[in-house]
């Protein structure tokens, strides 16, 4: 039996975010359940802002890092926060960068995503985009999700979810994506 492989990215680049927390969980349940996750750290990647004129040259070396990252991965765990009811700009510019040929390496792969934030709509507003986005270039998006309002009042001071139907929410979105991924 061949062991899933999941590429796991936080919209947020800030340390210590909501959207990182809520991401370790559904990761850690996801290994639980046998998958092998790779964590991606965009802030520690540093990609650079997409740029044709720079793709013509060559791609940095950041990009062909997560390039080969994803061409290993057979699906993706994606926890974001929403910018102005949209998809962050770091997490748009690495999707950006990855699905430019060569290679379609986003098709076929399964996506899950969440999200959590301080306010009342818990990244409803920008999940529809990045929805739109992950199938334009070729992914399977689950057609469940997590939307954590109020996320300052979610988690305890460790990390974990005060709320065990919450933490129950997150591990099933993993579960869904790991049953996705076996054979």
């Amino acid at each position: 039996m061949t062991t899933p492989r999941i590429l796991a990215i936080s919209g947020s680049l800030r340390t210590g975010s909501f959207n990182r927390k809520l991401l370790d969980i559904a990761v850690a349940h996801a290994r639980s359940l046998g998958a092998e996750v790779d964590v991606v750290d965009l802030k520690a990647l540093a990609l650079p802002v997409y740029d044709g004129d720079v793709e013509a040259k060559a791609l940095p070396a950041p990009v062909e890092e997560l390039r080969e990252r994803l061409g290993k991965a057979q699906g993706l765990l994606i926890a974001s926060p929403e910018y102005n009811s949209s998809i962050p700009g770091g997490l748009k510019n690495a999707i950006d960068w990855v699905s430019r040929p060569p290679g379609r390496l986003f098709q076929d792969k399964w996506v899950a995503m969440m999200g959590a934030t301080p306010g009342g709509f818990g990244t409803a507003r920008m999940q529809p985009h990045l929805r739109q986005v992950m199938s334009s270039v070729g992914a399977h998006v689950l057609p469940t999700q997590v939307h954590m309002a109020r996320a300052g009042e979610a988690f305890s001071p460790d990390g974990k979810l005060k709320d065990e139907a919450r933490q129950k929410e997150v591990e099933a979105l993993a579960a869904a994506l790991v049953s996705k991924l076996k054979p």
